[in-house]
């Protein structure tokens, strides 16, 4: 089995496959890549059993066959050769060749029939977003996502997809992020899919408002896994099973205070405050809304920081504390210029909302202020 191929092409592949690759496994062949050669088209395949992403790319090559290489050092083989263009070979004994300019490498492969198979998916069940908006969601949302294992259902996204209305969320029980679209389907879809996977998918998806051309990716739904066509790439999740949280109940209706607000005078009030917070020195930030201002203060052992900056205030007064990361980061997601606050009371969450629309629904849950 040989063939012949571009160093920057496979590199590119290479290094978009292996973020599905985990580092140790106690699966040996899972710790490689399954290269397969069909003639003039190399598929490359990482799967981790929870994340695959697979591609292909052409090269020149009149073989079939497949092997399993080290995901690492085939990857930084190929990163270090200094040529256009790069030989690989693999003899009966599954020795690899991996030759170009001056540099030849001769290492080990696996044989490709320890490698899981893919899951299949059925292409029927599918529905196209733009890419671009699909980035937006996700980027707008993923702040929310679980970290711990506590529910698990919560370290991933729920696609809510019925009426015409598309709404993905996140919530990690101090913040809840909702990010709304209109689609054009009659079909319903209601699935999770971890926050690792729609990472590793925006990095995939091109960002093209300025762009004559439109691209879209494709999803696949099936009952346990989900498989979003992109740009030549098929990334594979497993979706997460169990119940998410009843969203839709949690949000508000009525508020008591409404605020408007610069996002960049409360990111660079937080921004200050941040420099005396951190995982030793563990401080809420207090908001006083007052007679148009934002009066923002925090205390700790590092020091103290008094701030205030204009807002527009319709309602009652309110004294208020949050945990100053969670507050910036869903402030730094709204990507709006200007925001509206909601709030009732020093003690129920805040809601956070764009000017004009429904593009997007914040909810920072507050921290109970000591009273001095």
């Amino acid at each position: 089995m040989k063939f012949i191929c571009s160093q920057t092409k496979l590199m590119e592949a290479l290094n978009n496959v292996t973020r599905a690759v985990p580092p140790k496994s106690t699966i040996p062949a899972l710790e490689g890549i399954k290269l397969m050669i069909d003639k003039n088209v190399l598929e490359l395949t990482g799967y981790d059993l929870e994340l695959g992403i697979q591609t292909k790319i052409e090269v020149s090559s009149d073989d079939y066959g497949e092997v399993i290489v080290n995901a690492k050092l085939f990857t930084e083989i190929v990163r270090k050769m200094d040529s256009d263009t790069i030989t690989i070979s693999i003899d009966d004994k599954l020795k690899m060749t991996i030759s170009g300019a001056t540099a030849e490498y001769n290492i080990l492969a696996l044989s490709a029939d320890d490698y899981p198979a893919l899951p299949d998916y059925d292409t029927g069940d599918s529905f196209n977003l733009p890419q671009s908006l699909l980035k937006n969601m996700i980027n707008q949302t993923i702040f929310a996502v679980a970290v711990d294992d506590k529910k698990p259902v919560l370290m991933g996204e729920l696609f809510d997809i019925q009426d015409g209305s598309f709404n993905l969320v996140a919530i990690d029980g101090y913040r809840l992020a909702v990010r709304h679209e209109k689609l054009d389907t009659d079909n319903r879809y209601n699935f999770v899919v971890k926050g690792k996977a729609l990472q590793e998918v925006a990095k995939l998806l091109k960002d093209d408002d300025k762009s004559e051309e439109k691209h879209e990716v494709i999803l696949h739904v099936s009952k346990r896994h989900v498989i979003f066509e992109v740009n030549g790439y098929m990334v594979i999740s497993r979706l997460l099973e169990g119940d998410f949280h009843n969203y839709k109940a949690s949000i508000p209706q009525n508020h008591t205070t409404e605020i408007v607000l610069k996002t960049k005078d409360i990111i660079s009030s937080l921004e200050r405050c941040s420099l005396l917070i951190n995982e030793k020195m563990k401080a809420p930030v207090k908001c006083l809304f007052d007679a148009g201002q934002v009066k923002i203060s925090c205390s700790t052992a590092l020091g103290k920081l008094s701030d205030e900056f204009d807002v527009e205030i319709s309602g009652n007064m309110v004294e208020i504390g949050f945990n100053c990361r969670y507050l910036l980061e869903a402030m730094k997601a709204t990507e709006s210029d200007k925001v509206k606050l909601y709030l009732n009371g020093g003690l129920a969450p805040m809601k956070v909302l764009p000017l004009e629309g429904d593009a997007y629904t914040f909810l920072v849950l507050p921290v109970r202020l000591k009273t001095e």
